[in-house]
């Protein structure tokens, strides 16, 4: 007999395959942008049956709220040829189906029962009402994965700076405005005075 929790974990579960897959096929890149904020929500969803409720809570407001929101700001801001973009699609589809497989071959290996010890059917593992598992996710993360947590840290500190270098990288094709050579400007290069004559009125 199939419980009330395990109803609702089967549910989530189908909306999140639904939508991810509906992310990388669906055709316009804001609809995209939207079916993966339901993948989020409804992973969060996940998280608060499995008694997770800070990561729940993170997921929403730090992807739905922050990332996405950027996402969408970006995609608008771009005017994507959609168009364009799908001519090449059936050139590179060998490439992409190899990748994919490679992708969900790494994430069986990883995430798979034998590596986490597992069951099939896990169940829940019930805390007290005083439980903090905010308080046993910090404790977990800076001890047992204090490394890998400082080698994340710094892999996003270098993709930051490599995107605002290349953000702001001088490039021949395009007219930039320099504050360097505004400041540094004279009077005498701003200002021109031509004397003209006076014409007589008749």
């Amino acid at each position: 007999m199939i419980s009330f929790e395990q109803l609702l974990f089967y549910l989530f579960a189908a909306i999140i395959i639904l939508s991810a897959v509906r992310v990388v096929t669906v055709r316009n890149p804001i609809h995209a942008a939207l079916y993966l904020v339901l993948t989020f929500f409804t992973t969060s969803a996940l998280w608060i049956l499995l008694e997770a409720e800070f990561l729940a809570i993170t997921l929403v407001l730090v992807y739905v709220g922050a990332v996405m929101v950027l996402f969408l700001f970006v995609i608008m801001m771009l005017d994507i040829d959609i168009a364009e973009m799908r001519e090449g699609f059936v050139s590179i589809l060998p490439l992409a189906v190899v990748v994919a497989v490679m992708m969900v071959a790494v994430m069986v290996m990883v995430v798979g029962p034998h590596h986490f010890g597992l069951e099939i059917y896990p169940a829940a593992v019930r805390h007290a009402a005083d439980y903090s598992n905010t308080r046993d996710l910090g404790s977990v993360l800076y001890t047992v994965y204090l490394y890998p947590f400082e080698i994340a840290a710094v892999i996003l500190l270098v993709a930051i700076v490599a995107a605002i270098s290349l953000t702001h990288r001088r490039r021949p094709d395009v007219v930039t405005q320099r504050i360097e050579d505004q400041v540094a400007v004279t009077k005498s290069e701003r200002l021109k005075v031509i004397e003209m004559k006076a014409e007589e009125r008749r």
